[in-house]
């Protein structure tokens, strides 16, 4: 085999400033620490590996949770469309028949029981 074909693969050295850089990405708040790999083209496995290295020997540290002032106030009453008018009374105490021959039949409270089959009779008939 031919010994010139070889080509000699060699790691890539990075600058500490620039994994220190990319440590210091991965911390970021909503950054992954795969997305700072993406984007500094390193691999996520060598980016994890820098994190744990660097975060036991530097300052480099994910920000902290911090408090912030909360005021609270009374819920405002939320405007309310002016009420619906009452229905008629009339038409609370009504009750509508539609006759198989086309005829509709509205019959209020106020009507006889014994008026109601005459009238129906009387349309049938029609």
């Amino acid at each position: 085999m031919d010994t010139s074909l070889r080509v000699k693969r060699r790691h890539k050295v990075w600058p500490e400033a620039l994994k220190r850089e990319i440590v210091a990405a991965c911390a970021m708040p909503g950054v992954s620490v795969s997305m700072a790999a993406r984007q500094y083209d390193v691999n996520t496995n060598q980016a994890f590996t820098w994190r744990k290295l660097y975060a036991e020997t530097s300052d480099v540290t994910a920000p902290q949770p911090q408090l912030l002032p909360v005021v609270v106030t009374p819920e405002q009453p939320a405007a309310l469309p002016p009420p619906a008018p009452p229905p008629p009374a009339a038409t609370a105490d009504v009750i509508e028949i539609e006759l198989p021959s086309g005829y509709r039949v509205r019959i209020g409270s106020s009507v006889e029981p014994a008026a109601l089959p005459v009238v129906l009779d009387a349309l049938e008939r029609r």
